[in-house]
């Protein structure tokens, strides 16, 4: 509630500097918080967090509904609920359609567009045709007669919804687009390869067997199951000659399946490796002390950090213990306990950063909530840093000094108060 409070105000502000009318300020406002809700939610915004797992959670009880209705005994025993879940669906997505088609003008590739372009480029782009492709067919059954079939086949097409909430979905077809001209390539030659081998297979077993091989056509059969390294086996050579042509066959095949495989998994692993980089990256640039440092700065400290997973329940500092570290929250939540009261921290927050520059006894217990991946800064490695590079080290004394003042050379401990304050505004 006070994210969406903030969010408005901070719009408002935005568009009042612009002057703007007051109903259309509280209409960008209105839009750009239902943006951060819906599509962007910024790193840890609870509604988002919500309001993305509910989507998940009802697309993927609609791929089972889906699955089990089309067995006759279930789908004729619990036709009522089947029915329920579809018009709640409906509703559901096609509410969701209409709010990401209002909200298009807050996405960054179409800001520069006018409202009215921005929503066209969404309607049209491939997210916004399935998620048309999810609910259109559905308002066209109630007045039109349709296919039972044909709907299922649309109901499926809800999967590929999962595609805006799953970052590896993401990053996967990502990968596939980035390497689309090398697939293509080994497309090419796999089609080069079962040709050439469908027409030598045809020389040589046309006459042996030709209502298999007496066209190169009926021969292609062979030569694609082959190279696939799938090999039915409604399909073989019966001579000598013809067997020694699909045992070579067969070895071109696994070198062409391999070819293909091998290009994705490496586009895949740096696309991983990519957005990974850039989730940290983000992480670090928010950190006060590190905000301002140039791109190759922030990428020295990147190199310091080391993972740590912890499971929930495991106390990550305790009050009282000497200080050595900072944390960057990679994935999970957890919760801050502070004398007066507690403070739960989520993906891309981070705490303890005025350890890493002196050596204080802790103000605070940090217990893990939910299983959490953290990104650990020393603060040795971040001193040994410094001292290398006086530019690094001026920079981050002289941004703590200004933030902190004499509480940088008191140590009372190493969170700051007033941004436990913000993240708590922020997350509650």
């Amino acid at each position: 509630m006070f994210a969406a409070e903030a969010v408005l105000a901070v719009a408002m502000n935005k568009h009042e500097e612009a002057g703007l009318p007051h109903s259309r300020l509280r209409a960008a406002a209105a839009r750009r918080a239902v943006y951060n809700v819906l599509d962007h939610g910024g790193v840890g915004h609870p509604g988002s967090i919500a309001v993305n797992r509910g989507i998940v959670i009802l697309i993927t009880i609609n791929l089972a509904a889906v699955t089990l209705e089309s067995v006759p005994n279930l789908r004729a025993r619990f036709a009522p609920w089947f029915t329920a879940l579809e018009i709640i669906s409906l509703i559901a997505f096609s509410v969701e359609y209409l709010l990401r088609v209002w909200i298009a003008p807050e996405h960054a590739p179409y800001r520069h567009f006018g409202a009215r372009r921005a929503r066209m480029k969404f309607i049209t782009s491939a997210l916004g045709i399935i998620d048309l492709l999810a609910v259109l067919p559905f308002w066209f059954a109630f007045v039109l007669p349709a296919d039972l079939r044909v709907l299922l086949v649309f109901r499926i097409v809800r999967f590929l919804k999962l595609v805006r909430y799953s970052p590896g979905i993401r990053s996967l077809l990502e990968a596939l687009q980035r390497e689309r001209r090398a697939l293509f390539g080994c497309f090419v030659i796999l089609l080069g390869a079962a040709l050439v081998a469908a027409s030598i297979m045809h020389i040589v077993e046309g006459n042996v067997q030709p209502d298999k091989f007496g066209t190169i056509p009926d021969a292609m059969w062979w030569a694609i199951v082959t190279l696939g390294t799938i090999g039915y086996g409604d399909v073989v050579p019966v001579t000598v000659l013809g067997r020694m042509v699909a045992s070579v066959t067969i070895f071109a095949g696994l070198i062409m399946i391999a070819l293909p495989v091998g290009i994705i998994a490496s586009a895949f692993s740096d696309e991983v490796h990519r957005r990974d980089f850039v989730v940290t990256w983000s992480m670090l640039a928010r950190v006060p002390l590190f905000a301002e440092l140039q791109a190759s700065d922030i990428a020295d400290i990147m190199s310091l950090l080391r993972a740590q997973r912890v499971e929930p329940g495991s106390f990550i500092v305790r009050r009282g213990e000497r200080a050595h570290c900072m944390y960057f929250i990679a994935d999970g939540e957890v919760e801050v306990v502070l004398k007066d009261r507690k403070v739960q921290l989520g993906t891309g927050d981070f705490f303890g950063e005025i350890a890493a520059l002196r050596r204080s006894r802790r103000t605070a217990t940090v217990i893990a909530r939910t299983q959490a991946s953290l990104l650990v800064l020393d603060a040795h490695d971040l001193h040994a840093l410094m001292e290398r590079d006086t530019r690094i080290a001026e920079h981050i004394r002289h941004v703590a000094s200004t933030r902190l003042g004499e509480e940088i050379v008191v140590p009372k401990g190493d969170i700051v108060l007033d941004e436990i304050e913000k993240t708590s505004r922020r997350n509650y």
